[in-house]
């Protein structure tokens, strides 16, 4: 596992696996918001699995680099969304477009006749994450 985790980049948290200079957790947060297009801050937490206070600096950076914004909520006066900007959602791409490609020139260097069993152990492995 530690092999697999220095091997893949996952040690570098200043810098995406896939090679973008973009901390995880920014990635992270951008992935969730493209897909979802504005979500409020305590969903974007637990999606993310951090706490209130970490994601909230995390939006806050997001926010200082241009790439999202908070906005009110629809029907509550109270509540908060987060959405990308137009550079977050172009920056949101091109992290999605890296990650593709890095890992699909992985999964083929992986033998076709094992590439299923790779995706299948990596499912369990996920699953096992789950609930530490």
């Amino acid at each position: 596992m530690v092999r697999f985790v220095r091997a893949f980049g996952l040690h570098q948290p200043d810098q995406t696996p896939c090679g973008q200079p973009v901390p995880v957790s920014e990635a992270h947060a951008l992935g969730e918001l493209a897909r979802d297009g504005a979500l409020r801050q305590h969903d974007l937490a637990h999606r993310l699995r951090l706490e209130k206070s970490t994601t909230s600096r995390l939006v806050t950076q997001l926010i200082k680099r241009g790439w999202a914004e908070r906005i009110p909520a629809h029907g509550d006066g109270r509540g908060v969304l987060v959405r990308l900007t137009p550079d977050g959602a172009n920056a949101a791409a091109r992290l999605a477009e890296a990650r593709a490609l890095r890992f699909s020139a992985i999964l083929d260097r992986v033998p076709p006749g094992e590439r299923a069993n790779v995706l299948h152990a990596l499912e369990l492995l996920a699953n096992a994450t789950e609930h530490p």
